[in-house]
């Protein structure tokens, strides 16, 4: 699977990762399977959050890598909620123990909330002097939200800026994506098949996607992911609950889009207007 550098931390990850929002919630002993087959096709990059089920999401993922841990760039979530300086690093030692390692590769402030991001960021370089984790982003951010992290800590210490991002969802690429190609942020995103809102086949979009899928011998899910992951400094972290799923996801980490296939499918899922802040799912 095709890897790119993931900002400032200098690893290289892979286009395709796995996320875990709500996995929990389905068949636990599949779920397993998904995340160890999408190891060994590549998609090491697992991203999940004390959210996620209060925390069973990350005893989940705890499992599926026992024994593999070095292999995995390993992604967790701090709530705004905890985000106070003491709070921060109370979470992430929580995350840690629930995940049964002793570093994060990134840790990231879930949204913004209500204590002073300075906090945060402050609690996430006392981390990083600690090993706990390897490096820090943001998710959820705008442009002007990420100006102003960068205004505390400066670009070069943020790795990332994890966001929803999906073919009829465009929106940050007027802004947040620009910026982030602009500051080396690596833009990562979730929920990149609409959280249940994949266009259907007899839809516009739903038609070139399968096109495409066609002559590229893809699936419409592979093209998809290949759009939104076409720029450096992209990466996509579809949920990976079955292991016919992480399959066809992890494919789609070697798949190129030619010019016109792109100039088809920005056709079919125009940009729209700018407006302000991100979508969230």
């Amino acid at each position: 699977m095709k890897k790119r550098p993931f900002a400032v931390t200098g690893v290289e990850v892979p286009i395709i990762g796995q996320g875990t929002w709500a996995i929990e919630r389905g068949d636990r002993g599949e779920a397993l399977r998904a995340l160890r087959r999408g190891l060994e096709l590549g998609a090491n990059h697992i991203d999940t959050a004390e959210m996620y089920g209060n925390g069973a999401a990350e005893e989940l993922v705890a499992e599926a890598i026992a024994g593999r841990r070095d292999e995995v760039f390993l992604v967790s979530k701090v709530l705004p909620s905890n985000a106070s300086r003491a709070g921060t690093v109370a979470a992430c030692e929580n995350s840690l123990r629930r995940l049964g390692t002793d570093r994060l590769d990134c840790y990231l402030l879930h949204w913004e909330g209500n204590h002073p991001l300075e906090e945060t960021v402050a609690a996430f370089e006392q981390l990083v002097g600690n090993g706990k984790i390897r490096s820090w982003g943001v998710s959820n951010f705008d442009e002007r939200a990420l100006a102003r992290a960068v205004a505390i800590a400066g670009a070069e210490r943020i790795a990332c800026n994890q966001v929803c991002y999906y073919v009829q969802e465009r929106a940050i690429e007027h802004e947040v994506i620009p910026y982030c190609q602009k500051k080396g942020i690596a833009l990562v995103a979730y929920s990149p098949f609409g959280s249940g809102a994949f266009p259907r086949r007899r839809s516009r979009g739903g038609k070139v996607l399968a096109d495409i899928a066609r002559t590229r011998r893809a699936t419409p899910y592979q093209v998809a992911l290949a759009f939104l992951c076409r720029h450096e400094g992209l990466f996509a972290i579809p949920k990976s609950s079955t292991v016919a799923h992480v399959v066809d996801n992890a494919a789609a980490g070697d798949l190129v889009l030619e010019d016109r296939e792109l100039e088809r499918l920005e056709a079919a899922f125009p940009l729209g207007p700018r407006r302000r802040g991100v979508p969230m799912i």
